[in-house]
């Protein structure tokens, strides 16, 4: 048991280390300058990754305001199920994030999509409903990035194909996004 405990968290470090910063750092600067630039900062994700979405905007949003003073204006495609099961029933799974960012994203708004395999058909039309409404688009990424790589203005991948090391990764990343935010490094 101890040496399957050891070897996860020896694979989580190496895998953390082979994140590209300078991809990681790009994605910190385009949030913060979002944030600062009073757009709204917008997610959304499947599954883990939908918790994943949440949690970063409950951080962000209460942390900005907590530490700084200042609002962030963020708020996650995953939160309200209402909404999300009108779309799947009225139109298809596959516009329940499209659907609400049509009604809510303006142009230069910022949209961030967490998918560990970078190939879900939802968050990708999503992800093209935003270059429609123009905005900006960020994938936080695992596996290869998937299709969803191409289709974003910057990224950061999770070099691995291992969902859970992918999953710890994201949150890491989401508390990378609120130390920068609020000047905490």
């Amino acid at each position: 048991m101890k040496l399957a405990i050891n070897k996860y968290f020896e694979t989580l470090a190496e895998v953390a280390n082979k994140i590209s910063v300078q991809d990681l750092t790009a994605v910190l600067d385009s949030i913060e300058s979002a944030a600062n630039l009073g757009n709204k900062v917008i997610t959304c994700g499947n599954g883990g990754s939908a918790l994943t979405a949440s949690h970063f905007i409950t951080d962000w949003n209460k942390m900005v305001n907590v530490r700084t003073g200042k609002k962030f204006r963020g708020m996650c495609l995953a939160d309200n199920v209402g909404l999300m099961t009108a779309f799947g029933n009225d139109l298809s799974y596959a516009d329940i994030f499209s659907g609400q960012l049509n009604a809510i994203m303006d142009e230069n708004d910022l949209l961030i999509v967490v998918s560990g395999s970078g190939n879900s058909k939802n968050v990708i039309k999503c992800v093209e409903a935003a270059r429609l409404l123009k905005g900006q688009v960020i994938g936080i990424l695992g596996f290869d990035g998937g299709k969803l790589k191409s289709l974003c203005d910057l990224s950061v991948v999770v070099p691995s194909f291992d969902m859970q090391i992918c999953e710890d990764l994201h949150l890491s990343i989401g508390h990378l996004v609120m130390k920068r935010l609020v000047n905490d490094f």
